[in-house]
């Protein structure tokens, strides 16, 4: 049954005796297993959404805001305890993360995650979704993906132990400072290792999503080989996430830019096979979606050309504007 956690349902569920035990609209979580088991409720027999395509645009957004808001809680709470409530974010986090992550639609997706304000907690909510559509593509187990899906959202819950006026500075660190905030890495590691009952995965995602293959990365050097593959799917997630995102030092970067500085190595070596599974995938859904360019205006994406899909044909009216052949114009931005 581990395979429902995430998805939604669109009837009540009754048990045998017309009991309602799982009202219309809920997300499958793992307390909602154990009551289908203990009802003997025929799961063949239960309607569900296949992806938040079906719900309306403002329960997607209000699914989004309220995990938000519920993770933002979560995190407080470790702050003053040095505790991870495991089971509330296998019960409440994950199954959130998992329905949002089935989006068909990943350009509304990414702005659906998109972190406008409060950045810390929309950042790992957008994480732990990037990294999960990421798993899907890459055709993880159920278990796998839930286990990726806790990690990812989880990656930076060592930044509870340091002081939000750093996290949310404007301008740039300091070299002290720097080397303070680089800390979080091994702070999450030491609080997820100690919670019973965790994937000790989950653990080396917080430590090493900073890491990078040429071993230029924190807090550790470590080189391709050393490195988690979690981990890395994870780096690939937070640098898209951060760059496309509103941050206290930087407004987001346009889709073009980030795409191309990834490809390009800029934010530190990643895993090439990951980078391409992200972008060859991002890329391939991108026919037939309006774009605005660089220059203002607004057109459709008509053709990908197969030497350079990022640089695809574009129709504005009548008139096509080849986006290999004209270097001066970028896509700015993809609507969903």
């Amino acid at each position: 049954m581990e395979h429902l956690v995430g998805k939604k349902i669109n009837k009540d569920i009754m048990n045998a005796y017309g009991v309602t035990v799982i009202p219309a609209k809920s997300i499958i979580n793992h307390e909602s297993l154990r009551l289908l088991r203990s009802h003997r409720i025929d799961i063949d027999l239960i309607s569900f959404s296949s992806n938040l395509q079906g719900n309306t645009n403002a329960e997607s957004v209000a699914l989004v805001r309220n995990t938000v808001s519920f993770t933002k809680e979560i995190f407080q709470s470790i702050k003053g305890s040095r505790k991870i409530p495991l089971m509330e974010i296998h019960k409440e986090v994950v199954p959130a993360i998992q329905e949002i992550s089935r989006n068909t639609n990943v350009f509304n997706l990414f702005e659906l995650v998109k972190a406008k304000d409060d950045y810390t907690f929309q950042h790992n909510i957008g994480v732990g979704v990037l990294s999960t559509l990421i798993g899907r593509w890459m055709n993880f187990s159920e278990r796998d993906l839930t286990t990726l899906s806790l990690a990812a959202t989880m990656h930076d819950v060592g930044k509870v132990k340091i002081p939000e006026e750093l996290l949310n500075k404007p301008g740039k660190l300091t070299r002290e400072e720097y080397e303070q905030v680089k800390k979080h890495t091994i702070y999450g590691y030491e609080l997820l290792k100690e919670t019973t009952g965790i994937s000790h995965r989950v653990a080396l995602v917080a430590l090493q999503h900073h890491e990078r293959e040429d071993g230029r990365g924190y807090p550790f050097g470590l080189k391709k080989d050393k490195v988690d593959l979690f981990s890395s799917i994870v780096a690939v997630a937070d640098i898209f996430h951060a760059m496309s995102s509103k941050r206290p030092y930087h407004d987001p970067i346009s889709f073009h830019e980030i795409i191309a500085q990834m490809g390009q190595g800029k934010f530190g070596e990643l895993n090439p096979q990951i980078v391409s599974i992200f972008i060859e995938n991002v890329i391939n859904k991108m026919v037939g979606k309006e774009v605005v360019l660089t220059d203002g205006r607004v057109g459709e994406v008509v053709y990908l050309n197969p030497l350079e899909m990022n640089a695809p044909l574009i129709k504005i009216d009548e008139e096509f504007i080849d986006l290999s052949q004209d270097r001066d114009i970028h896509i700015q931005e993809i609507r969903g």
